[in-house]
C-alpha cells in the first residue's frame, strides 16, 4: 500500500510542477539571466547523455577506443558541417568501422 501512495504522491508532485509552468506561461516573465541560462540546457542534457557512453566501459572509467574515436569524429563533423543527420550517419559509420577494425 505504501508503494502505491509513494507513486501517487510522486505523480501528483510531478503533475503540479508541470501544470504550474503551463498556468504561469502568460503571467510570468523570466528574468534575462534565466533566459540566457536556458540556452545551455540542450547542450548540457546532450553532454550528460553522451559522455558516459564514451568514457565508461563495464562500470569503470575506461574509454573504449572505438566509441571514443567515433565520438571525436562525430564531434568534428558536427562542428564543421552543423548537419545533424550527417553527424549521426558519420558517427555510426565510424563506430561500426572502428569496432570492426579494433576487435
Amino acid at each position: 500500500m505504501s508503494l502505491w501512495l509513494t507513486m501517487l504522491a510522486a505523480g501528483a508532485v510531478t503533475f503540479a510542477i508541470r501544470v504550474s509552468f503551463i498556468g504561469l506561461a502568460g503571467r510570468f516573465s523570466a528574468p534575462p539571466w534565466f533566459s540566457r541560462m536556458l540556452r545551455f540546457v540542450p547542450v548540457a542534457a546532450l553532454t550528460a547523455l553522451v559522455w558516459p557512453d564514451l568514457l565508461v566501459t563495464a562500470g569503470a572509467i575506461a574509454p573504449d577506443p572505438a566509441r571514443l574515436g567515433a565520438g571525436v569524429l562525430a564531434a568534428l563533423v558536427a562542428w564543421h558541417t552543423r548537419n545533424i543527420l550527417l553527424t549521426i550517419a558519420c558517427g555510426m559509420a565510424a563506430l561500426w568501422l572502428f569496432q570492426w577494425v579494433l576487435r
